[in-house]
């Protein structure tokens, strides 16, 4: 064959073979975009459009947003000073009703980004997240006075009750509210009122009450969006919402009843309105050797495993294989639970100077990274436990009773926890006054980065130091950790102090009319970037501060109330409980 022959055979072959391609990438569309169909199938070619000339142009690609850089997995272990054998650590495991010497979990759990633990919009948790970093605040704000409103946007009335040990009354400790925006669609097949399932968008806040009952109601105007649930025992916890927007409620009560009648932790069906499971009670695997069986932490959920995470004041951590089934369509949710308990002792439980022991339990809401949880229990012992293995990789003494939740932070590619305690009087001393140190802790390794102390003093019914948790700081206020103390300097005295997170120096200290229990929530004006602090003390006022200086910027006294409980903030919406059975509601102006 010629030379010019095998150039046009060629040219005839690739123009066929063009053609073939043509007609299969039509077949294609037309198979996925039938004749009628409205639906559009997408291209990667540029869309035309006309320039002032009435040119045609095409427009400019789109570069596609780049995923973040996933962080790097750590391995947890200790230092000389976190060895678990240091402390005479043991451990338990049962599953179900078998006790067991080992475990590998098979779905592996894996806790991302604190920002991406929620999928809808609201706060489904204490303080927000598995970071425990938001602070108790979601939304947006443009703050223009510096100050709150002078009328309560709305009052909502609550109740009382006698339980085995105290009189439990309003919104205690820690008392934060949950909030979430739900769906129009979902709310059409929860147990809502008509008029809350007819809006178009509703966000329901959820506050569980020491008068035994949950109370739901719309954010704005404080309206009831169903009724009440009455469970019969008093709620100290707020509990928590099911983050990937599932119609499911977790909530934990707090104390016995006169007959003896014991709490436990709660599953709610917000689709009936009902309990569907609980658990916790009278549990024998319990180390909390009075019985004790409270649940005032609140809990996580693990999305890809469908893990419940609850630790108890019993002294268990109940891992919840919660194998959801849920059905939109047909409006129904339910949950055939399989539970793995872990239990732990040490020496310090054992004794304390030749007197008793400090008390098992955990008061304070478990924070999540990648396969590992770090809980501190009511003896002050903190530790980091792998959820895959159930084996405790380090620990760190924390000196005392510890009921504040921490915080954890990602710095240059590390987990590090800030983390605080109280002084309970007769437990490490009988000194009225002891330090009450807040660390910085290498979350990989359990090392001390840094340790700043404070002077608090006790008392004998009611302790000092840290009751209320820690908030982080971000944007303007990168660096920074905000700590609530009570009883310092003096008995009923309290502060709100700022430290830096690098050197854990004071940057200032504010003082409160009175001791604090309540855990701050920060929130950032859209405009300026400025972050400012809510926070209360014990006898009823509110107050707003500059989060950079620690000016009071305003303050309100909320009726005559005892505050002990912590706000949330939605939007320019705060919402915090008292204990004079009243939950209020105001704005940020």
């Amino acid at each position: 064959m010629k030379k010019k022959e095998i150039i046009i055979c060629s040219i005839l072959i690739f123009i066929a073979a063009c053609l073939f391609a043509a007609i299969i990438i039509t077949d294609n569309i037309s198979e996925n975009n039938p004749a009628g169909s409205t639906d559009k199938v997408q291209m990667n070619v540029p869309t035309a459009g006309t320039d002032a000339n009435n040119t045609a142009t095409a427009e400019p690609t789109v570069a596609p947003t780049p995923e973040p850089t996933p962080l790097p997995l750590i391995h947890a272990t200790h230092v000389d000073e976190s060895n678990p054998d240091k402390y005479g650590l043991s451990s338990n495991i049962r599953h179900n009703d078998d006790d067991i010497s080992s475990y590998n979990r098979e779905d592996k759990i894996f806790f991302d980004l604190g920002s991406d633990y929620n999928q809808i919009n609201g706060i489904p948790t204490f303080r927000g997240n598995n970071y425990r970093n938001t602070a108790g605040a979601f939304g947006t704000i443009n703050i223009t006075e510096q100050k709150f409103s002078d009328d309560y946007l709305y009052t909502i009335t609550t109740d009382h009750m006698m339980g085995k040990n105290n009189y439990w009354s309003g919104i205690g400790w820690s008392g934060q509210a949950v909030a979430a925006e739900w769906p129009k669609e979902t709310r059409q097949i929860m147990g809502m009122y008509d008029w809350a399932k007819e809006q178009d968008t509703l966000v329901e806040v959820i506050s569980a009450s020491q008068d035994g009952c949950i109370y739901f109601y719309e954010l704005e105007t404080g309206k009831a969006t169903r009724d009440k649930i009455d469970i019969g025992f008093p709620f100290k916890g707020g509990g928590a919402l099911d983050p990937r927007g599932l119609p499911l409620l977790y909530v934990g009560s707090g104390d016995q009843l006169q007959d003896g009648s014991r709490p436990a932790a709660y599953i709610i069906n917000l689709i009936t309105n009902e309990k569907i499971y609980e658990f916790g009670k009278s549990d024998s695997f319990a180390t909390r050797r009075t019985g004790w069986c409270a649940f005032d932490s609140s809990p996580i959920v693990d999305a890809e495993t469908d893990t419940l995470i609850w630790p108890g004041e019993n002294g268990v951590i109940y891992f919840v294989d919660l194998n959801t089934n849920y059905d939109k369509a047909n409006g129904t949710i339910s949950i055939n639970p399989d539970i793995v308990k872990f239990n732990f002792d040490c020496d310090k439980h054992e004794k304390r100077g030749g007197r008793t022991s400090f008390w098992h339990g955990m008061e304070n809401s478990v924070i999540a990274y990648q396969e590992y949880i770090y809980i501190a229990d009511n003896a002050g012992i903190l530790i980091c436990l792998n959820v895959n293995t159930l084996e405790v990789e380090w620990v760190q003494d924390l000196l005392d009773d510890t009921n504040c939740t921490g915080v954890l932070e990602i710095e240059d590619g590390k987990p590090y926890i800030y983390m605080s305690t109280a002084y309970h009087y007769g437990w490490r001393s009988t000194n009225t006054t002891e330090e009450i140190p807040v660390w910085k802790i290498n979350a990989e390794n359990g090392e001390i980065v840094w340790r700043t102390d404070f002077m608090c003093k006790t008392t004998s019914s009611s302790s000092g130091g840290a009751q209320g948790s820690l908030a982080l700081g971000e944007g303007q206020l990168d660096n920074m950790v905000f700590v609530p103390l009570c009883r310092t300097p003096d008995t009923w005295d309290g502060i709100l102090v700022a430290l830096n997170t690098k050197t854990g120096e004071v940057i200032w200290e504010t003082q409160l009319n009175y001791y604090t229990w309540t855990s701050p929530s920060i929130i950032y004006d859209d405009d300026t970037g400025k972050g400012y602090i809510v926070t209360a003390c014990a006898t009823g006022y509110l107050y707003l501060i500059d989060g950079l200086t620690g000016e009071i910027l305003d303050t309100k006294r909320l009726l005559e109330g005892t505050i002990e409980a912590s706000p949330i903030v939605y939007n320019d919406v705060v919402i915090l409980g008292t204990r004079d059975d009243k939950i209020h509601a105001l704005r940020i102006k």
